[in-house]
């Protein structure tokens, strides 16, 4: 019997379960909190505050930073160096600035541009926009045939994109009011109408699939990809 036990020791201390879940550490500036009601006084107090948290994946371990908005975004391509910007209700643009300085920025597709990125050796672009009543994006893919640009576009979004990362083989886009993925390309809601409608998501950080951070106005939110669950932690 004392020769069983010891057998089934040695196998615990040797046997790491399948279903361990990363620890991620939180900074004690940010308290778990009931995500609010929308429009909750909570809420309208969040959506006030002037304090923006960028999130980010700083050697396995998460980083928190204030930030301020940021409505562009740059990728370095073959020749030259493509630009999107989205100044909200006054317009946006993509454009192309080959490395030749004395050259003027080429325009290639008007709109709210929110991210320019390679993505399985092409590069893609999103658009979105909230205003009046309106909301929505879409995903392009930019194509360059004997030194002139075209785009054609791969899907449309229901919610405005707002934050982003490619994370495995998919994208993670934060919306405005909602989080996405997308691989094929095809999109798969994950929330719709979240608490942080109003917040304005910036960054995403994912570490593994139940540990996806987004940094927002007010706080940040730990996302489990697994169960779909959500958890806020208010900046106190």
């Amino acid at each position: 019997m004392k020769n069983i036990f010891k057998y089934i020791i040695v196998a615990m201390l040797f046997t790491t379960p399948s279903c361990a879940q990363k620890s991620i550490r939180i900074p004690g500036a940010f308290v778990e909190t009931t995500p609010p009601l929308v429009p909750s006084n909570e809420w309208q107090l969040l959506n006030a505050s002037n304090k923006e948290f960028r999130v980010r994946n700083f050697e396995g371990s998460l980083k928190i930073d204030r930030t301020t908005e940021i409505n562009w975004s740059l990728l370095d391509i073959p020749g030259g160096r493509l630009k999107g910007v989205d100044h909200g209700e006054f317009g946006g643009s993509l454009t192309f600035t080959p490395n030749e300085n004395f050259q003027q920025p080429i325009e290639i597709k008007e709109g709210h541009i929110r991210f320019v990125f390679n993505f399985h050796n092409k590069v893609y672009f999103i658009e979105g926009h909230t205003h009046m009543g309106f909301i929505g994006g879409a995903l392009y893919e930019l194509t360059r045939t004997d030194g002139i640009f075209g785009y054609k576009k791969l899907l449309d979004f229901e919610d405005a994109p707002e934050a982003l990362t490619i994370y495995k083989d998919q994208l993670l886009i934060a919306g405005y009011q909602s989080f996405y993925t997308v691989k094929n390309p095809k999109t798969e809601i994950i929330l719709k109408k979240t608490f942080w409608t109003g917040l304005y998501p910036n960054s995403i950080a994912a570490f593994d699939d139940q540990n996806v951070f987004i940094g927002m106005r007010g706080g940040i939110v730990k996302l489990d990809l697994t169960e779909d669950r959500v958890v806020f932690y208010k900046n106190d």
